[in-house]
């Protein structure tokens, strides 16, 4: 079985709007949304799992910590390009869409990523395995730690709920 470089397999998806199911959204709910796979900066992408809580009570007989993962934990942290028009203006119709949903603390969105063999160009099918969907909510836009290059601002996002390897429901 052949394996597949991920250099641009990774479609990341922002909704404004909630999905009737946000555990199992259709490909209609995902197209509609912001596709914000141009707009990430690759390098630090962090959309998935962090480690889980921990419980440690151990016995009294036992010798060594025997820690049990208990509540999951998420992160969405990315950071977002700006785009401009010609004017200086922000051109959503370009890119910008997906910082504009984002650029308010406290709003909420629900976001999905693809990783697959498809291009992150790709639309959305039914029976994409979503490497994660999770509502999200907004933090104060962090300015980046390299001010040379592309004008760029980093999310570090709360997740709200985090829905891991579902797919996309049949419409």
């Amino acid at each position: 079985m052949p394996r597949s470089l991920a250099d641009g397999r990774t479609k990341f998806t922002l909704l404004t709007t909630k999905p009737a199911n946000p555990a199992s959204p259709t490909a209609t709910e995902l197209n509609a949304g912001i596709d914000a796979s141009c707009a990430v900066l690759a390098s630090d992408f962090a959309f998935g799992a962090a480690a889980s809580d921990k419980l440690n009570e151990g016995a009294l007989c036992e010798d060594s910590n025997a820690n049990t993962s208990t509540r999951s934990n998420w992160q969405a942290n990315f950071t977002l390009f700006r785009y401009y028009d010609s004017s200086g203006e922000s051109a959503p119709d370009e890119g910008d869409d997906a910082f504009q949903a984002v650029k308010v603390k406290g709003t909420t969105l629900w976001a999905y990523a693809r990783r697959s063999p498809k291009r992150s160009t790709e639309d959305w099918a039914d029976g994409d395995e979503i490497f994660l969907g999770a509502e999200i909510s907004t933090d104060n836009l962090l300015p980046p730690s390299d001010m040379g290059g592309w004008i760029k601002w980093r999310q570090e996002a709360d997740v709200q709920a985090g829905y891991p390897f579902i797919e996309v429901a049949a419409a």
